[in-house]
C-alpha cells in the first residue's frame, strides 16, 4: 500500500508540474467564456463594483451559478493580500494577479488528470499497460493542453465529473440480473455471493467499498463523495446531469436489489440537497436575492433557445468535428474502445475482466447518451462534451495498450508512436503559443502604456475596441481600473419573438454592416479629432449619449481599409501592430491586431 501511495504522490506531482508549465505558458485566446463567465465576475467580487469588471447579461439574468467565480474571487483576494502584506511593487503585483488564476486552474487540471489515471488503475490495475496508456493520453492530449488550464466552467466540470467517477462504487454494477447472453457466454461464475468474496482482491475504490459480504444496503465508501461531486458538476453545468442519468439508468435497469436502489436514491437526495443548499446560499450572497441559476440556464437556452443567437451547427457536428478535435490522434482507439465496451463479455475469464467490462459499458452508454442529447441542441461547442474526454481516454486505453504494447521491440510501431506524439506536441504548441495570441498581447501593451503613465504624468489610457464582441479579455488582463475602455456589445434579444430575433442585429453587427454610420451615430463629432488646436478638444464635452473618442482604437487588420476611409482626415495613426492568427473561421477576426493612436496633446 505504501508503494502505491508513493506512486500516486509521484504521478500527481509530475502532473501538477506539467500543468503549471502548461498554464503559465498559454499566450493565446480561445473563447470569451474563459474570462467573462469566471474571471470578470470574480474580479468584481474581489475588488468591488468600481474595479472595472465587465459583467455580461447572463449574470444580470441569474443564469450562472456563482460557485465558479467565487473560487477565483478567493484566489484574487488571497493574491492581493499577499502582495499588500509583502508590500510588492505595483508592476510585480500585476504579474501576480495575472498568474494567480492560472496557477489555481493548473491545480484543477492536474487533479482531473490524476483522477483519470486512478480510475483507469482501479479498472485495469496499477501496473497495467492500459493504466499507463491512459496517463499518457491525458498528459499529452492537445485538447487537455489547450483547454484544461483555461478558466472555463467546463474545465472544472470535467475535473468534478472524472473525480466523481473515480469514487463511484463500480462493484454495484456487478450485483445485477445478468442477461442470458452474458450467462451463456461468460466463462466466470456470476453468482453474487461468490463475486463479493472475490472482490476483496480487486484494487482501488471497488475493493475498498466491499467490506460487508452479507449486505449491500449500506452506502459504499466513496458514494457520498461521488454524488456530492456530481451534484456540484450539475449545478455548475446543468447538462452534466445527462451523464449521471445514463449511469443511474444502467444501474437501475439491471438491478433487482431494492435496498441498493433505496440507498442510492436516499444518498442522492442527501448529497444533492446539501450541495444545493450550499450553492443557493452562495448565490444569495452573490446576487442579493434567492435565485436558482440551473432553472434559468435551461429556460433561456432550451425553452427560449437564446443559445441559438450565438450560432447554429449541423446535426452531425459532434461526430464530424467535435469528437475528432477533442480526441485528435486517439480518435480511432477511442472508437474501437467504445465498440468493444458495448459488446458482451464473451472472453471474461476472471472477475476483474467482468468488473472492467461492466464499468466500461456504463461509461460507453453515458458517452453515447450525452452526445446524442447534446446533438439535439442547435448551438454546439466542443467544450460542451469536454467532460467526456477522460472517459474516452479510459475506453481507448485497452486498444492503445494492445497496439503499442510491443513498441520497444517493433521499430515500425515505435516510429508511429513518435509520429503521433510529435503531432500532439505540435498541435498543443500552436494553439497555446501562436493561434490568436494578438488579442492577448494587445492587453499587455495597453496595460504597459498605463504603467508608463503612472510613473510619468499620471494621466490614464482611454481605449475603444472596434472588434466583434468579447474578442479580448477585459479587466482580468487590463488590471488597472484607471484604464477607461469600451467595446462593441452583443446582448441577445431576450424579449423578442422568433421572427424578430432572426432579424435582430446587435451593436457589433450594426457596426460591421455600416461602419461609417455607426461612427457618426455613436462617437462624438469627428471634427474633434481633426482639429490641431489641443484646447478645442475636450472628450468630456458635447453629446453625453455618444462615446468619447479614445486615445487608442483597437481593431483587426480585416477592418483596416474601412477605418482608413472613415478616419482618413483624423489625427489617428497606427502606433502598434502584432500578429494574431494565420486563419480564423470568422472573417471579421482575420489578420493582425492593429492599434491606432491619437497624439496625447489632442486627447486633452
Amino acid at each position: 500500500m505504501s508503494s502505491l501511495r508513493a506512486q500516486a504522490y509521484t504521478v500527481f506531482g509530475l502532473l501538477l508540474a506539467l500543468r503549471l508549465v502548461n498554464a503559465l505558458s498559454v499566450q493565446t485566446f480561445f473563447q470569451p467564456d474563459e474570462y467573462f463567465q469566471s474571471l470578470e465576475p470574480a474580479w468584481q467580487v474581489a475588488f468591488g463594483n468600481d474595479a472595472g469588471a465587465w459583467i455580461t447579461w447572463e449574470w444580470r439574468e441569474h443564469l450562472r451559478s456563482s460557485l465558479h467565480p467565487m473560487l477565483f474571487a478567493a484566489v484574487y483576494r488571497s493574491a492581493a493580500q499577499v502582495c499588500d502584506l509583502l508590500q510588492i511593487a505595483e508592476g510585480s503585483r500585476t504579474v501576480i494577479l495575472l498568474a494567480a488564476p492560472k496557477i489555481f486552474q493548473a491545480c484543477i487540471a492536474a487533479t482531473g488528470d490524476f483522477f483519470t489515471w486512478t480510475l483507469a488503475s482501479s479498472l485495469f490495475g496499477h501496473a497495467s499497460h492500459a493504466s499507463f496508456a491512459t496517463l499518457a493520453m491525458t498528459a499529452f492530449s492537445p485538447w487537455q493542453f489547450h483547454c484544461s488550464v483555461r478558466t472555463f466552467s467546463n474545465s472544472l466540470e470535467t475535473t468534478l465529473t472524472i473525480a466523481a467517477l473515480h469514487y463511484w462504487p463500480w462493484q454495484w454494477s456487478l450485483v445485477t440480473k445478468p442477461s442470458k447472453v452474458e450467462r451463456s457466454q461468460s466463462n466466470i461464475d456470476l453468482d453474487t455471493t461468490k463475486m463479493v468474496q472475490q472482490l476483496k482482491d480487486f484494487p482501488g475504490p471497488t475493493r475498498d467499498a466491499v467490506t460487508d459480504t452479507s449486505s449491500f444496503s449500506p452506502a459504499p465508501n466513496g458514494l457520498y463523495m461521488a454524488l456530492s461531486l456530481a451534484a456540484m458538476a450539475c449545478i455548475l453545468r446543468p447538462t452534466n446531469i445527462i451523464i449521471w442519468a445514463a449511469i443511474a439508468i444502467c444501474l437501475l435497469d439491471r438491478n433487482v436489489d431494492l435496498q441498493k436502489t433505496t440507498t442510492l436514491i436516499s444518498s442522492a437526495v442527501l448529497c444533492g440537497g446539501s450541495v444545493l443548499a450550499f450553492t443557493l446560499s452562495l448565490d444569495r450572497a452573490y446576487y442579493g436575492e434567492w435565485v436558482f441559476p440551473p432553472f434559468k440556464f435551461l429556460y433561456f437556452n432550451i425553452v427560449q433557445a437564446v443559445s441559438g443567437f450565438y450560432g447554429h451547427n449541423r446535426v452531425d457536428y459532434y461526430f464530424t468535428e467535435g469528437l475528432p478535435l477533442l480526441l485528435t490522434t486517439t480518435l480511432p482507439f477511442a472508437a474501437i474502445g467504445l465498440w468493444q465496451s458495448l459488446r458482451p463479455c464473451m472472453d471474461c475469464t476472471m472477475l476483474r475482466d467482468y468488473v472492467e467490462r461492466q464499468a466500461r459499458f456504463v461509461l460507453a452508454v453515458a458517452i453515447i447518451m450525452t452526445v446524442l442529447a447534446m446533438t439535439m441542441i442547435s448551438h454546439k461547442e466542443m467544450r460542451f462534451i469536454y467532460p467526456l474526454l477522460p472517459m474516452l481516454h479510459v475506453l481507448a486505453a485497452r486498444p492503445v495498450a494492445s497496439f503499442f504494447g510491443s513498441v520497444p521491440a517493433n521499430r515500425v510501431k515505435l516510429g508511429f508512436f513518435l509520429f503521433l506524439l510529435i503531432i500532439n506536441i505540435c498541435i498543443a504548441g500552436y494553439v497555446t503559443l501562436v493561434h490568436q495570441r494578438g488579442v492577448i498581447d494587445v492587453m499587455h501593451y495597453l496595460r504597459r502604456e498605463q504603467e508608463g503613465r503612472m510613473l510619468g504624468d499620471g494621466s490614464n489610457v482611454t481605449v475603444g475596441f472596434l472588434m466583434p464582441c468579447h474578442s479580448t479579455p477585459w479587466r482580468s488582463h487590463l488590471v488597472y481600473p484607471e484604464i477607461k475602455a469600451w467595446a462593441l456589445t452583443c446582448e441577445p434579444p431576450l424579449n423578442l419573438g422568433v421572427d424578430e430575433r432572426n432579424r435582430y442585429e446587435d451593436e457589433a453587427d450594426v457596426f460591421y454592416n455600416h461602419p461609417a454610420t455607426w461612427v457618426d451615430l455613436n462617437l462624438k463629432d469627428r471634427k474633434s479629432v481633426i482639429t490641431t488646436n489641443s484646447e478645442a478638444f475636450d472628450p468630456r464635452a458635447g453629446d453625453e449619449a455618444r462615446r468619447n473618442w479614445p486615445e487608442y482604437l483597437v481593431f483587426f487588420e480585416h477592418l483596416e481599409p474601412i477605418m482608413s476611409a472613415v478616419l482618413r482626415e483624423t489625427r489617428y495613426k497606427e502606433c502598434w501592430r502584432t500578429f494574431n492568427t494565420h486563419w480564423h473561421d470568422d472573417g471579421r477576426r482575420r489578420g493582425d491586431v492593429v492599434v491606432w493612436c491619437i497624439s496625447r496633446n489632442m486627447a486633452g
